[in-house]
């Protein structure tokens, strides 16, 4: 019997009919769609007055990890820009460092951000933590490297989507208990956040063609646990199994209402409130997996990108000082 599920916004449904659509996900399918999991990113850069900078950084075996570097041009380097280190989707199997990079670039376009991307290494030749140690190794030379880069070290803004969303939310945690670099907020964008796959939503959006299904997580959390037992998954690969959500930084969370990740992104919200943080939760109806990324000009998805953009600005707006609001409050 099928699930009873969310409507799709009938705008989103529309654009939704013109692309290909699959249930499910193997090695077979996989090798196919790596070559079309990324677009270039140099149409996006045309225009824009963007310095690029293309960085290796090690990684914890050896191995080298690209970093695309993308700053306002012309900026005073020494004025401490925030900066966006900006992890990408495509269910830890596909994608790199250019996939949906139009989002953090919107970033700096808004606040002047200075914008860096991760290859990390993708499953099933990475598994592991791998891809998480990966990430965590490149925000540990953005701050190391603060004041070359032009930026303060003080407003890193983690963020990424669907897996990069996971990965955002694994480095925070690894982030928080390692002690360093300090995260100044995270933004978990329709985040892949836990393997088991158990939840309501994961079960409505299944055996039928989607952008994102419950099969195709099986196989993309199968792919980068490579044979981890259950129990002994790590919360920094999985963090809806992090025993402990306190003392992370300001959150921001968002999801569609028809995918597969809205219950533990819920869920996720919720226990960093339970543990005393503070989280802005969003889930836009209507919405699938990905809708903001794939068509940022429906209505519903300028409006997600609109919210988080508000959001944003609250965080990296520098609070008021000064006697004038005090006067004011104690009149």
């Amino acid at each position: 019997m099928t699930p009873v599920r969310p409507d799709l916004d009938p705008e989103l449904r529309a654009l939704l009919g013109d692309m290909p659509l699959r249930s499910d996900l193997d090695a077979e399918a996989l090798a196919q769609i790596r070559p079309f999991s990324s677009m270039p990113v140099e149409p996006l850069l045309a225009g824009r007055a963007v310095e690029r900078r293309e960085v290796t950084v090690p990684a914890a075996d050896g191995a080298r990890i690209p970093l695309s570097v993308f700053s306002p041009a012309g900026t005073d380097s020494s004025t401490g820009a925030p900066c966006v280190y900006w992890m990408h989707g495509g269910g830890m199997v596909m994608g790199d460092r250019f996939s949906q990079i139009d989002i953090p670039l919107e970033w700096l376009d808004l606040f002047g951000a200075v914008v860096i991307s991760v290859d990390y290494r993708l499953a099933p030749e990475a598994t592991g933590t791998t891809p998480v140690d990966d990430c965590y190794q490149g925000l540990l030379w953005i701050s190391e490297h603060a004041d070359e880069l032009g930026m303060d070290p003080a407003r890193i803004v983690v963020a990424g989507a669907s897996a990069g969303g996971g990965l955002a939310a694994g480095v925070t945690l690894m982030a928080r208990d390692r002690g360093a670099p300090a995260i100044a907020a995270q933004v978990l964008i329709c985040p892949m956040l836990d393997h088991r796959n158990i939840t309501t939503s994961s079960h409505q959006y299944s055996g039928t063609p989607g952008v994102w299904t419950r099969e195709m997580n099986e196989f993309g959390w199968r792919s980068v646990l490579g044979g981890i037992e259950d129990e002994r998954v790590p919360g920094y690969v999985s963090p809806a199994v992090a025993d402990d959500l306190s003392g992370l930084p300001t959150t921001y969370v968002d999801a569609g209402s028809a995918e597969v990740f809205r219950d533990e992104d819920v869920d996720y919200a919720t226990r960093i409130w339970a543990a005393g943080g503070q989280a802005e939760l969003h889930i836009w109806a209507g919405g699938f997996h990905g809708f903001d990324a794939l068509y940022p000009r429906a209505a519903v998805s300028a409006g997600a990108r609109r919210t988080r953009n508000d959001w944003l600005t609250r965080v990296l707006t520098p609070a008021p000082t000064g006697g004038a609001g005090k006067d004011t409050l104690s009149a």
